[in-house]
């Protein structure tokens, strides 16, 4: 069994628009029946904020995988000075079920979250581009410069310029080490530091949410038209906040509608149904039917982060780790 961990993660490196290409087939495969994913369980005991998720799944491509992410979440780890989330993937060949790869880390789990962000934005933006018949770059936000956060910021800097995303709006409550403000990696996207969410929130029309959050906060609709929101922490938003979302994209609706989500909360106080809302996969492969029927309303995409995806973009890196000769071999 080949082990990786972040090192070798970094070493193998982060191709975003491979990424974003991993995720789109994986989809694919989920939306055609080509893939196996129970309903993920959480393990809970003890804080009942904490909890310990199993995330099984088998897909058919862009490589045929099986295997499962561990991740617990802690969010009181971050007063601690650790880190919220650990996890741990193991992958197991297919046709015999022989373990054969296990990666360690929350780097990669980062990673799947913001490829899966970053291959629907690709789809929405240009879809927007065409559909307007030019190209007007978009203000962004992300609040919530943790892990996921700055790995989104990453994602946002590599798969797009200038041309396409004006400036870079970041925010986080708390006092964020210095380096999450000045990433090396950041050069493409002028990048503004801003002290409250509402400037963050007022002045752009892509807002990303990647806290941590245990309240909710955002009490208003985006002031943008045509507004895309990439709800990736899943419990910011008062439910009146999303209500004018004139499209809704979901990984999946029973995996995303439960947990205390913010599309429950939708469902349960503003009758959201899963026929209101659209599939990733669909998209991905319609992102100008999705884009032309929220017309100036805002789009909302809330995924709860599927095991398909996990499993995919693992396997991605063990081919690569395999055929690099990264990594170590344990019997």
């Amino acid at each position: 069994m080949r082990y990786l961990n972040e090192a070798d993660i970094r070493q193998i490196g982060i191709d975003w628009k491979k990424l974003a290409a991993v995720i789109t087939e994986a989809a694919d495969a989920y939306a055609k029946g080509e893939c196996a994913q129970p309903l993920k369980p959480y393990l809970k005991f003890g804080d009942a904020s904490n909890r310990i998720i199993a995330m099984p799944a088998y897909v058919a491509k862009p490589q045929r995988a099986a295997g499962l992410k561990w991740i617990a979440s802690y969010p009181g780890n971050i007063a601690a000075g650790l880190p919220r989330a650990h996890s741990v993937t193991v992958l197991n060949d297919p046709d015999t079920g022989e373990p054969i790869a296990m990666i360690r880390g929350g780097l990669i789990s980062a990673i799947r979250t913001a490829a899966v962000s970053g291959a629907l934005l690709l789809a929405l933006l240009s879809s927007r581009a065409r559909l307007a018949g030019s190209s007007r770059p978009v203000e962004a936000a992300i609040i919530g410069m943790g892990p996921i956060g700055r790995t989104h910021a990453q994602m946002l800097n590599a798969l797009f310029g200038e041309g396409e995303i004006a400036r870079l709006r970041l925010y986080d409550r708390r006092d964020i080490d210095r380096e999450a403000w000045s990433d090396s990696s950041l050069s493409r996207i002028p990048v503004e530091r801003v002290s409250t969410w509402q400037e963050a929130y007022r002045e752009s029309d892509l807002i990303l949410t990647c806290t941590a959050s245990a309240e909710r906060y955002i009490d208003e609709a985006p002031s943008k038209p045509g507004s895309i929101l990439m709800h990736v922490s899943l419990r910011d938003y008062m439910s009146e906040a999303l209500a004018g979302a004139g499209a809704v994209i979901v990984d999946d609706w029973q995996e995303v509608c439960r947990a205390d989500t913010d599309i429950e909360r939708l469902h349960l106080e503003q009758s959201l149904q899963a026929a209101d809302t659209v599939a990733l996969a669909e998209a991905l492969s319609q992102p100008d039917a999705v884009v032309a029927s929220a017309g100036e309303r805002p789009i909302l995409f809330a995924p709860m982060g599927l095991a398909v995806f996990d499993v995919a973009v693992a396997a991605y890196y063990a081919a690569a780790a395999e055929q690099l000769g990264i990594g170590k071999l344990l019997d």
